[in-house]
């Protein structure tokens, strides 16, 4: 049985009434673009936002299914993943099991096997969504990593998150799980100040966009009390990726008034006329004076001393930049206070294999040293669009030989230049360095 009905173009469609519901799927990218497809006939979907097109994308279903005696099976995908929905004609939406798909038996509906899609669809090869960051060790998470309060509330992200705002309450995705054991692990508090050395021998191998990320990670979810600290004698670049607050103070600023900082009547906004608050992403920033020569404003290990005693006076959480000395008397104290060590570095070989040497070096320094090698954390930065999936896995195996934990941040270009700003960068990279930032506070 079947009846005629024109699509929205005016073009008449013959649609079965009394059979088996057609093959559905929706693509979607982050910008609210993207189609739904039934059998071979593509709907264009345009609106503001994600949020928006999942909703259009429902609604067009909805109808569709009025013209079918069982449910359409959907799949969907779009930057958050990959999901499978039943949609009734009544507007009613389920979550489907992901093991079943439309059947040619008319008894039947579903069969536990693969959902296919149509070898002729013009939408298998369709233009990429933002890459998702390769998983890492810190990247599995389960309910076991949540309170009872966070892993029993409902999705909130994705498709899921879509219907459970429907009345539809399911429960949040493997990826959603891992997000929240993520943000839980960046809001930690520690009983004492924590310090973070991110290092690497090279120029330009990712540290000072890994320092700003980091801190606004740890800012963002855990609150205020993270400090950003330049210690770099050598044309230092953190004061010129981010924000500059009402005045021009360094850290060659700071040392003088170290004295009074550390006296016992101090106040916590005394520190405020020495460092940069970072506006969005809410830490303070310490900067090195980067307009002078490295002889102009020689730091001793004596002043790193001093400096820490101060930040960890004002701070909770002190993430520190660095040059690409490491015979640096700077750069060895900068170590000596290191609770966690991240070694930066992009998809380049020359700056993996700086890292890797870097590390090797640490081994033999002393046991503290040693120590922080081993409990390390290598974050992967792609700031070459076309560096290759086989690259990047063969740097990353390589640095699991060397590191606790390797997370892979994918290509965005607002990470290459200018002030960097946490919301500037895309969900996919976001999510990486939550990613990153679990991973760095599973070793303090």
């Amino acid at each position: 049985m079947t009846s005629i009905s024109d699509d929205k173009e005016g073009v008449p469609r013959v649609t079965p009434t009394n059979s088996l519901s057609p093959v559905c799927a929706v693509f979607l990218r982050s910008n609210g673009v993207g189609e739904v497809l039934i059998n071979q006939h593509s709907t264009a979907v345009s609106a503001a936002d994600l949020t928006s097109a999942r909703k259009k994308s429902i609604e067009i279903l909805i109808k569709e299914a009025g013209h079918y005696t069982n449910p359409l099976m959907v799949i969907c995908s779009d930057p958050d993943g990959l999901f499978r929905l039943v949609v009734h004609a009544d507007g009613t939406v389920t979550e489907a099991p992901r093991d079943m798909k439309p059947t040619t038996d008319t008894g039947s509906i579903y069969v536990t096997e693969p959902l296919p899609l149509p070898p002729s669809s013009p939408l298998l090869h369709p233009q990429p969504f933002e890459s998702q960051p390769t998983q890492s060790e810190p990247a599995s998470a389960s309910r076991r990593d949540l309170s009872p309060e966070l892993s029993e509330v409902p999705a909130e992200q994705g498709w899921r998150g879509a219907l459970a705002r429907r009345g539809i309450p399911l429960p949040p995705s493997d990826a959603e799980m891992a997000d929240r054991a993520h943000r839980a692990a960046v809001s930690r508090q520690w009983p004492e100040p924590r310090t973070i050395a991110v290092v690497n021998g090279k120029g330009g191998a990712g540290k000072t966009p890994t320092v700003i990320c980091l801190a606004a990670i740890f800012a963002r979810f855990g609150g205020p009390g993270v400090l950003a600290w330049d210690n770099n004698q050598t044309r230092g670049t953190l004061g010129w990726r981010t924000e500059q607050g009402p005045h021009q103070a360094t850290l060659l600023d700071l040392l003088p008034a170290i004295p009074r900082l550390l006296e016992a009547d101090t106040q916590a906004t005394d520190i405020n006329q020495y460092v940069h608050h970072q506006s969005r992403d809410l830490f303070d920033v310490l900067r090195s004076k980067s307009q002078v020569l490295a002889d102009e404003q020689r730091i001793t290990p004596y002043d790193v001393d001093a400096i820490w005693r101060v930040a960890t006076k004002y701070y909770r959480l002190i993430i520190m930049d660095s040059g690409n000395d490491e015979s640096d008397p700077m750069w060895r104290r900068m170590i000596d206070h290191c609770d966690q060590l991240v070694i930066a570095t992009t998809t380049r070989a020359d700056h993996a294999e700086a890292g890797a040497l870097l590390l090797e070096a640490l081994m033999r320094r002393n046991e503290h040293s040693s120590y922080l090698v081993q409990n390390s954390v290598t974050v992967i930065t792609q700031s070459d669009p076309k560096a290759s999936e086989e690259s990047i896995r063969r740097i990353r195996g390589g640095y699991l030989s060397l590191s606790r934990s390797v997370v892979h941040v994918p290509y965005d270009p607002s990470m290459l230049e200018g002030t960097l700003f946490f919301d500037n960068l895309k969900p996919a990279t976001q999510r990486a360095w939550l990613a990153a930032g679990a991973a760095v506070a599973a070793g303090m």
